[in-house]
């Protein structure tokens, strides 16, 4: 572990930081299917700024992936804000990469849907192929028929029950999401979908809620109740070039994306994919993620080249299993909601002594170290104020059983977040990790009203020093 790093997570101790039917089968024939259909992709970077470089790297990543499989662009559709490359702070403009020493993957990406256009709203009509419902945009819709596959990857900042957007307070809910993905099924949008997700507790999107009979397989970088993590990040070896300040990828992407580069579509089962993503997501770390699969599991046996197509090039790579090595594996990766952290950290630690840069990192790094001192320290003034000092812990900390919903009311759910938010503040990829908490103070029968009170009398008061 780089020496740098030390102090960085000496850091984080002191801040309280606590880390069906289908029409697909095995039997399918992959030369049955290039002439049967299309593919469709919607990819989908939910974050914005330079400390979450990570996010629109992979998404890039991805595209290349699909445009070297035999997309089109006009099949394939981008949502990111688009802040990363021309950053001021990117070392090389015009220039994203998703690993150390790697080619730019930025360039040819489509600018479908960028900048405010990147919202719940638009993701949810394009995914329905409504472009009336539109608010921006290219105008690119998944206008997949019957016959066609579509693949849908989104990588971003999650919590329980919600991924996010990069416009504060725009959340996409699990039940939301499932419903929309429902519609799709029923007005007869695609012939089967595969899902990947990466985000912390995205496993919560769709546990006890994605039906295994709407031929969909989803899988995710993590289970209900943990983090996803960080991959490439300064410190950590393989480290980024010395002049990146920021995580290049993260783990579970950048597992499924390198895999893609190398082998032969046509060949890889969604299955096996799944497997090598699960180990070396999960093997040779202190901290790692599940890696979960949901929905219409027999879906895969399909072949990746059912979704994403398939690089020439990879035609006669001979398959090899991923095995971990000291040399390619570091016990210690980052958790996503702590990567913003590491960067201002490096930041700070590579500004020269006395100048503005070192002075503002320095701050940024304070500023969100209080910030997530308040937001924990007005949950847990809730709960005591909901269900008193006794039963508080016990209630609000509860983890329902695994193949259960995180929540009864998702109605509820929303309205309890948007009371939280109305009085106290927008919750940051970090405070968003106490939703489980509000989701807990639905399934309590905790009313709006008793949230809005509690809340007021939370937030106006200022929090104890240490």
């Amino acid at each position: 572990m780089s020496c740098h790093v030390l102090p960085f997570l000496a850091l984080l101790s002191l801040t309280s930081i606590s880390p069906s039917t289908s029409s697909s089968s095995s039997s399918s024939k992959v030369e049955d299917i290039s002439n049967i259909g299309t593919r469709w992709a919607l990819l989908i970077a939910g974050s914005g700024g330079y400390d979450n470089y990570r996010h629109q790297a992979d998404v890039c990543h991805a595209y290349q992936i699909l445009k070297k499989g035999g997309l089109k662009d006009e099949n394939i559709i981008v949502f990111m804000y688009d802040d990363i490359a021309f950053n001021p702070e990117n070392p090389r403009p015009g220039v994203i990469i998703n690993k150390p020493n790697g080619n730019d993957v930025y360039q040819g990406v489509p600018k479908d849907y960028t900048g405010k256009d990147v919202n719940t709203h638009n993701f949810y009509a394009v995914l329905l192929g409504n472009k009336s419902a539109l608010t921006g945009g290219s105008g690119k819709v998944l206008n997949s028929s019957p016959d066609d596959h579509v693949f849908i990857y989104y990588a971003d900042h999650g919590s329980p029950g919600m991924v996010c957007m990069p416009i504060d307070g725009d959340y996409v809910y699990a039940k939301d999401l499932i419903d929309v993905l429902k519609k799709k099924h029923d007005a007869r949008g695609y012939k089967s979908m595969v899902f990947y997700m990466e985000a912390c507790e995205s496993g919560s999107m769709f546990e006890g809620l994605l039906p295994n009979n709407i031929s969909i397989y989803a899988t995710t970088s993590a289970n209900s109740q943990e983090s996803s993590y960080g991959f490439y990040c300064p410190g950590d070896f393989p480290s980024p070039p010395p002049e990146y300040d920021v995580c290049l990828g993260d783990l579970y992407s950048i597992s499924w994306l390198e895999d893609c580069d190398k082998h032969d579509l046509s060949k890889e089962t969604l299955a096996k994919q799944y497997e090598v993503v699960r180990r070396r997501t999960a093997n040779g770390y202190i901290d790692s993620s599940h890696v979960m699969q949901f929905g219409n599991k027999r879906q895969s046996e399909d072949f990746l080249f059912t979704y994403m197509g398939t690089n020439p090039e990879n035609d006669n790579y001979t398959y090899l299993e991923y095995t971990s090595s000291p040399s390619t594996l570091r016990p210690n990766v980052v958790s996503q909601r702590n990567a913003d952290l590491l960067h201002f950290w490096y930041k700070f630690h590579n500004a020269p002594d006395g100048s503005d840069v070192k002075h503002e990192a320095h701050k940024k790094l304070i500023d969100e170290i209080s910030r997530r001192k308040k937001v924990d320290y007005n949950i847990k003034q809730l709960g005591k104020l909901l269900f008193g000092y006794s039963n508080s812990s016990k209630v609000m900390k509860n983890v329902r059983p695994p193949g259960q919903p995180l929540v009864d009311d998702w109605d509820c759910f929303k309205m309890l977040v948007r009371t939280y938010e109305k009085h106290c503040g927008f919750l940051s990829s970090y405070g968003r990790k106490h939703t489980r908490a509000i989701a807990n103070m639905c399934n309590a029968g905790v009313t709006m009203e008793q949230m809005a009170a509690a809340s007021v009398q939370t937030c106006h008061m200022k929090p104890p020093l240490s």
